[in-house]
C-alpha cells in the first residue's frame, strides 16, 4: 500500500480568478478538496513542495493527509492543470476518500531482475508497452507500484497482466483481454544488419538483371 504523505496547505476564503492569481503571485498553487458529500474546501499549496511531489513519481496514486489549520483531510489527487507556456502547475484537485472508498488509479510499473533475463543479457531490448497500469481498488489498498519480474524471459517473450500478482481486492480496469505490459524484443543492431543485408541482396539482384540488357546493347551496336 502507498504511504500516506502529510501535506500542509492554507485555506483560501474565496474562489475565482482573482484570489487564484493572488495565490500564484505569493508562490502558491490554488486547489480544491471535494467529495464525500461535503462542501468543497478552497486551499493553496506551496509551489515548490507540490512541484517536488509531481516530479517524484506516483503522484496520482499517493494518498495525502492535507492539513488546513487544525483540520485534516484524507485525499487522493484527481487532476492537475498546467500553464501551457511555463508547464508549471496552476491548479490541483483532490478527492476526499475513506478506507471504504473505491478509486481508479494509474500505478507505475517497476521492472526487476533484468540481469537474470537471458533475452536481455543476450542483447535483447525491453520494449515497455505500459509504464503505468490502471487499477481499481480501495483507497487504503493502492499499491505503491507494480513489480514485474523479468527473470528467465527470452527474446520474443511478453509480460501480460495475467502474469502479475496483484494484492487482494486490486483489479485492472481492463478485464476483456490479457493485455501486454512489456516484451523482450530482438536487438535493433541485428535488425539493422538484416535490413542492410536485404538491401545489398536487392542491389546485387538488380545488377544481375541489368547485365544481360547491357550485353544485348553492345551486340546491337556491333551490327550497325
Amino acid at each position: 500500500m502507498s504511504e500516506i504523505v502529510e501535506l500542509p496547505a492554507s485555506a483560501r476564503e474565496r474562489a475565482g480568478k482573482g484570489p487564484a492569481r493572488a495565490a500564484r503571485r505569493a508562490g502558491q498553487v490554488p486547489g480544491v478538496i471535494y467529495g464525500a458529500k461535503k462542501d468543497p474546501i478552497m486551499i493553496a499549496l506551496e509551489h515548490r513542495q507540490l512541484n517536488k511531489l509531481l516530479h517524484s513519481g506516483g503522484f496520482f496514486s499517493t494518498l495525502f493527509n492535507i492539513k488546513v489549520g487544525s483540520a485534516s483531510e484524507r485525499v487522493l489527487p484527481r487532476d492537475v492543470q498546467f500553464d501551457p507556456v511555463t508547464d508549471q502547475p496552476v491548479h490541483v484537485d483532490f478527492l476526499r476518500v475513506s478506507a471504504a472508498t473505491t478509486v481508479t488509479v494509474q500505478v507505475p510499473v517497476t521492472f526487476l531482475n533484468e540481469d537474470q533475463s537471458p533475452g536481455l543479457v543476450g542483447g535483447g531490448v525491453l520494449n515497455v508497452v505500459r509504464y503505468e497500469v490502471e487499477l481499481t481498488c480501495r483507497a487504503d489498498a493502492i499499491p505503491q507500484q507494480i513489480e514485474i519480474d523479468l527473470a528467465g524471459l527470452q527474446i520474443g517473450d511478453g509480460v501480460h497482466i495475467s502474469m502479475v500478482s496483484l494484492p487482494d481486492g486490486v483489479e485492472p480496469t481492463i478485464t476483456d483481454r490479457d493485455f501486454t505490459i512489456a516484451t523482450i524484443a530482438a536487438p535493433t543492431v541485428v535488425k539493422d544488419e538484416a535490413a542492410e543485408a536485404a538491401a545489398e541482396a536487392e542491389g546485387e539482384a538488380a545488377g544481375e538483371a541489368e547485365a544481360p540488357a547491357e550485353a544485348t546493347g553492345e551486340g546491337e551496336g556491333g551490327e550497325s
